[in-house]
């Protein structure tokens, strides 16, 4: 098991999961108590919208405007379904595989522990 890992540990996790790892990154963060908080996008909201309901960690959500294999409205659905208080959508122009670099760096800054 992972947790067993010395640098791993049992404490809470944070999830980051586009495209198929939406899919199946949804219904794992709204079943997983130990996710704080998570990265989701470049997902649409066919399967997932009961799912999205249940989420109430924080949220940092990408979607690429240009998409070509999940359409805009179905990924704004998801958005809109996730029941987060805190939730924030990054929306970049460019096709599915296109996600730039600067929204990488932004996921490392939103999973970072605030300051003490």
């Amino acid at each position: 098991m992972v947790q067993q890992l010395e640098h791993v540990g049992a404490g809470p996790v944070s999830y980051w999961g586009v495209s198929l790892g939406c899919g199946l990154g949804v219904p794992f963060v709204a079943a997983e108590p130990r996710v704080r908080a998570a990265v989701l996008g470049l997902g649409g909201a066919l399967a997932a919208a009961e799912a999205a309901a249940r989420i109430t960690v924080p949220v940092e959500f990408l979607l690429q405007w240009d998409d070509e294999r999940v359409p805009r409205a179905q990924s704004l659905a998801l958005f809109d379904a996730l029941g987060s208080a805190e939730k924030t959508l990054h929306a970049n122009p460019g096709k599915h595989g296109e996600l730039p670099a600067f929204e990488l760096d932004s996921t490392l800054r939103f999973f970072a522990p605030a300051p003490a």
